[in-house]
């Protein structure tokens, strides 16, 4: 119950709903030009993103040309900013809605 409130009231304030998009369109960027660069579909595209800016690396898909190993350090450098700063402020929301349902109410 908690975690819809403080999803719900995320979504409703305008600069998490605006980090949120931005996170979103770097994902996209990730995924266009992955699919683009070393040919991969779509969904292995995503894939690689996510695990990249969120520095899990897996490491079962890499970058093949140039061009893809080249946009991957930029994309780190600018995506993992980021998406940090959206968990970061999501971490932070979410416990001050947490810490609002346990006050006692009166």
């Amino acid at each position: 119950m908690v975690f819809f409130k403080a999803i719900i009231s995320f979504l409703k304030d305008k600069q998490y709903r605006d980090l949120l998009v931005t996170s979103m369109v770097i994902l996209l960027i990730g995924t266009f030009a992955y699919h683009y660069l070393e040919g991969w579909d779509f969904i292995d595209s995503l894939y690689f993103s996510v695990i990249t800016l969120t520095t899990v690396g897996y490491g079962d898909f890499s970058p093949q040309t140039s061009g893809g190993k080249i946009f991957t350090i930029f994309y780190i450098f600018i995506g993992l900013g980021m998406i940090l700063s959206f968990l970061h402020t999501l971490f932070d929301h979410f416990n001050k809605e947490r810490q609002e349902y346990k006050k006692p109410k009166e």
